[in-house]
């Protein structure tokens, strides 16, 4: 049960306030949109995005176990702040 704590918490908090949040937030505010409506399609697509993350973090272990998956993670957040940061430059 420790370990299903732990994702849950971390995702959990991982979550609050982020881009994923706001946006089910303003499709929930719009009147045209049901709050159930948005509610399961928010979900859906978060249990769709979690799947395809489970999957490629299990080839990940079981193709890359050479390489320390905290690595592979740092330069992927690493690579997403700098795609991040120039598309701003781009879009300014």
């Amino acid at each position: 049960m420790q370990p299903f704590l732990a994702v849950f918490a971390v995702v959990f908090l991982a979550e609050l306030g982020d881009k994923t949040q706001i946006a089910a937030l303003l499709f929930a505010a719009d009147s045209e949109r049901h709050p159930l409506v948005v509610f399961l399609a928010a979900s859906l697509a978060l249990v769709a995005s979690t799947a395809i993350a489970v999957a490629l973090g299990a080839a990940a272990e079981r193709y890359a176990n050479f390489i320390p998956l905290k690595l592979l993670a740092g330069v992927g957040f690493i690579l997403v702040g700098i795609w991040s940061i120039s598309a701003h430059f781009r879009n300014a």
